[in-house]
């Protein structure tokens, strides 16, 4: 790695060493950490939060069981989708339109719909010209920070669920919604808007900017695009969102205008994950246990990241064999620039593949697709992985602590003893759940990945032949499977087929991950303590924390080698 790739790294870590502590205090005071319920900024807040309760008919003292919680979640998701198919079947009737754009057909805003409601932000669409500035603001700005919100309240959920004890409820959905809406989402979106639109990030509501350019000899006029940009990429990152207003997500200077820009958004993509991790801690009263799972996280982040920088750097090697640019014995000068911006290079460029195909977030500085064949290995395997590391604002750490379940089941059946988490005794009931979790992410993965390589009609959207059309089909499923959002390209996505199935596969990765979390925190909250024993299996050492590495590393390699093996290592070895 080069020597500003290895500054920018320790800028990003020094950043989050420094803020993720207070945050993550900041978070676990928000969800209840004081037992008179009270939380910072409760004169602030505390009356827009009662407004909101009294509109919606809610009683913020009445808790719900496991089921009823997941209820009002997938009421609400339900509302959400239809309310942001509706607006962008519509949009070409509604006002904020100033590109004059018609209504979006079915399949495409059944996907965009189901996209921005499950937090994926999948885009099979170029923003700037299908979408309306109403269709952005209203439909996809908002569910980009009440999608966030929804995953949050269900980790904070799982939290109470392993925190509590002789309990029958996990808090109140609504009340946790709109506490992360107004207290922790809005607050940091607007300071993180603020600085963008300083750095030149557009934020107005005009449509595109006719201009005539210097050089005339391509073309006589040039569009400019506009649009409340700012104001969506905040939240984009800190929601973890990743769907960008322009096409080129990140990769456009008019969301990403410098090397100040993109180290503010990578620092924001990994701050919020990273934090709920340090509120867990606090909230069950043992930060040795949220050390444990932040070493986890931070241990597959770095390598992924330091990986994806130097295949990267290292340049394409056919490029190197016939000569080109060949300043030094083995490799290109400048790396592997194809689909790279010369502002940020190789360097920024694989520490953001690696954040953001770690959480769920899926914007991108850069064109994956273009990628070297190891290089794009990396952000495959590390959203196969299951996006803990540190995963998406919510919905990582409910992953991490279910293959923490896992690890310490498999840890009692070596010492031949019934495993307990925290003092709580994982048995049958959640085991079966934790087995349900973790299929549920390759079955949307692989199967819809495995049909579109043998259905004659799905097979027209590959345009690169070869392994490579393999890799390009399962990452776009393991975008879509994860949440994640962010796409290889080189292949028509916007069809019939890959709008549905992606569709499903998204909705597949949000629900029937969440599901079983939820029912596994409504175990627990029944189950009383059992005291700590010379045979209890500690999980606050070191040894557990390789553990934990192990599992998730092996439960990825048993599930997707053989699809990895056909895809990007087969292009790999044929270099």
């Amino acid at each position: 790695m080069s020597a500003a790739g290895w500054f920018q790294l320790l800028l990003l870590v020094v950043a989050l060493t420094a803020t993720v502590p207070l945050l993550g205090r900041y978070l676990a005071l928000v969800y209840g950490l004081r037992n008179d319920g009270s939380a910072p900024g409760d004169r602030i807040f505390g009356p827009i939060e009662r407004l909101i309760y009294r509109v919606l008919r809610v009683d913020p003292r009445r808790e719900q069981r496991w089921n009823v919680y997941a209820i009002s979640l997938l009421a609400f998701s339900v509302v959400s989708f239809l309310a942001v198919y509706a607006i962008q079947r519509s949009q070409g009737w509604l006002p904020l339109n100033p590109t004059g754009v018609e209504g979006v057909a079915p399949y495409g805003a059944f996907n965009a719909a189901v996209s921005f409601m499950t937090n994926t932000n999948w885009q099979w669409y170029s923003g700037e010209v299908a979408m309306s500035h109403l269709t952005q603001m209203l439909g996809f700005t908002v569910q980009s920070f009440v999608s966030a919100a929804a995953g949050m309240a269900v980790v904070v959920a799982l939290i109470r669920g392993i925190a509590r004890r002789r309990r029958n409820t996990l808090g109140n959905f609504w009340v946790d919604l709109v506490r992360t809406t107004v207290r922790v989402l809005l607050p940091l979106s607007f300071v993180v808007a603020l600085l963008l639109v300083s750095q030149g990030v557009v934020q107005n509501l005009r449509g595109a900017t006719e201009v005539r350019p210097l050089d005339q000899t391509a073309q006589e006029v040039q569009s400019i695009p506009g649009g409340p940009a700012a104001s969506q990429v905040a939240i984009k990152q800190l929601g973890t969102n990743g769907g960008g207003f322009f096409n080129a997500n990140s990769a456009h200077p008019f969301e990403n205008p410098n090397g100040w820009t993109n180290l503010v958004e990578t620092y924001t993509i990994l701050v919020i994950p990273l934090a709920l991790v340090v509120a867990y801690g606090h909230l069950v009263g043992s930060r040795r246990q949220a050390r444990v799972l932040l070493a986890v996280m931070v241990v597959i982040w770095l390598a992924m990241a330091v990986l994806a920088t130097f295949a990267e750097q290292g340049g394409n090697p056919e490029l190197t064999a016939l000569g080109v640019d060949q300043s030094q014995s083995l490799t290109q000068s400048g790396g592997n620039l194809e689909g790279k911006d010369i502002r940020f290079g190789p360097a920024s460029c694989g520490l953001w593949a690696a954040s953001t195909t770690g959480t769920s977030n899926g914007s991108v500085n850069c064109m994956h697709d273009s990628f070297t064949p190891l290089g794009g290995l990396v952000p495959m395997a590390h959203m196969m992985l299951g996006e803990v590391s540190p995963g998406g604002v919510g919905v990582g750490l409910m992953g991490i602590l279910v293959y923490a379940l896992l690890a310490v089941f498999i840890a009692g059946l070596m010492v031949g003893r019934t495993p307990e988490y925290l003092g709580k005794k994982i048995q049958a009931a959640e085991m079966k759940l934790v087995v349900l979790y973790l299929i549920a992410m390759p079955l949307g993965l692989l199967a819809f990945a495995a049909a579109s390589v043998l259905l004659d009609s799905a097979k027209a959207s590959i345009l690169n032949p070869g392994a490579h059309g393999l890799s390009e089909v399962l990452y776009n499923y393991a975008s879509a499977a994860n949440n994640n959002g962010s796409a290889f390209g080189g292949m028509s996505t916007g069809t019939d087929w890959y709008t549905l199935t992606q569709g499903v596969s998204m909705l597949v990765g949000r629900f029937l991950l969440i599901i079983p979390a939820l029912a596994i925190a409504g175990s627990l909250v029944r189950k009383q303590r059992v005291p700590v024993t010379a045979g209890t299996f500690p999980t606050d050492s070191t040894l557990f924390a390789g553990l934990l590495l192990g599992v998730v590393l092996i439960v990825a390699g048993l599930t997707f080698f053989p699809a990895l093996a056909l895809g990007p290592i087969v292009e790999y070895l044929s270099l």
